[in-house]
């Protein structure tokens, strides 16, 4: 089946040039588009929709307001956050509300796609030293951090981190420094599949959609401070 794609940004060429890259691939289509939030909030009710590709400033409603009502759905599509990085302070705030990761708007075509389809199959596509360089970025525009992620206990702060064990508890705080599996497997002397499986774990117990939200909840909570370092 195609994945189907909805487009939400409010400049009409860029739709167009993602549009044609999209229309090219056999295993994706485009179902919508919209050019501020509200539109997209409407299309979604009234399409099919499997991943949406979201751009951050926009009228009327922005794109991270609109990811957030978009991922409280029910059965909500799959946001993927496109965004100039460099300028956009929201990038962040986009993550923290439901998005699966983000890509710069100058995406060569071919990563765009890999990501749309790694999105697809419910996994994030914001590379571990990505996330790490936009959480250390951003970290300090936290709300309540004052600036200092390690100011506060972590446990005070979300009470079901207290459900983890010692040992996923260790590969969190792992993978908010920005670690792979592989190399979290290395760093603790385990199996990747047992470190995928503690992943799971973690984003069950913590009721999290993916890496990227475990992330930012390390950072959030003051597990991590900002720069990567455990708390």
């Amino acid at each position: 089946m195609s994945i189907r794609v909805m487009l939400v940004d409010d400049q009409v060429l860029l739709r167009t040039g993602f549009r044609m890259v999209l229309a090219a691939q056999p295993d994706m289509e485009v179902v919508a588009e919209a050019g501020d939030g509200l539109e997209a909030l409407e299309a979604v009710r009234s399409a099919e929709v499997d991943v949406v590709l979201m751009d951050v400033r926009m009228p009327k409603l922005d794109g991270v307001e609109a990811t957030r009502r978009i991922c409280e759905r029910e059965g909500a599509p799959r946001v993927l956050i496109l965004t100039t990085f460099d300028l956009d302070e929201y990038a962040f705030s986009a993550l923290k509300a439901g998005a699966s990761g983000f890509m710069l708007k100058d995406v060569p075509p071919g990563e765009l796609l890999t990501a749309i389809r790694a999105v697809h199959s419910g996994d994030a596509v914001v590379a571990p030293s990505t996330t790490r360089r936009l959480l250390n970025r951003f970290a300090p525009m936290l709300p309540g951090t004052g600036g200092g992620l390690g100011s506060r206990s972590a446990t005070a702060a979300r009470p079901e981190l207290d459900r983890l064990t010692d040992r996923e508890r260790e590969v969190m705080l792992l993978v908010a420094q920005g670690l792979s599996n592989g190399e979290i497997a290395g760093r603790l002397v385990l199996s990747e599949a047992t470190v995928k499986t503690h992943v799971g774990r973690i984003l069950t117990k913590l009721e999290l959609r993916d890496r990227v939200q475990v992330v930012v909840m390390a950072y959030e909570t003051g597990l991590v401070r900002a720069g990567g370092a455990p708390r």
